[in-house]
């Protein structure tokens, strides 16, 4: 996609709504400059830290809860895919 925009006063650009919209970028969020060949912006992903703390929080407990688990013994697990180990 190519858009003409307008350098205004003090170098601002306006960003419009569908191009905003498309690649998530929200009011007040920050978009990383790189410069190649022209000007290239990336809006700056952030995450949710506490959403991601409840989530370890809640695989930690659901390991806790696996008490009887056995190693395997050497060669034992030979013929087992790892696609196997996840179908349940």
């Amino acid at each position: 996609m190519t858009l003409r925009l307008r350098v205004g006063r003090n170098g601002c650009i306006i960003l419009p709504k569908a191009i905003r919209e498309a690649v998530g970028i929200d009011e007040g969020d920050e978009v990383v400059v790189e410069i190649r060949d022209g000007i290239l912006l990336k809006p700056i992903r952030r995450f949710d830290k506490e959403g991601l703390g409840r989530s370890l929080r809640d695989h930690l407990d659901k390991l806790k809860m696996v008490k009887d688990l056995v190693e395997p013994k050497p060669g034992e697990l030979a013929a087992t895919y790892l696609e196997e180990e996840f179908e349940n």
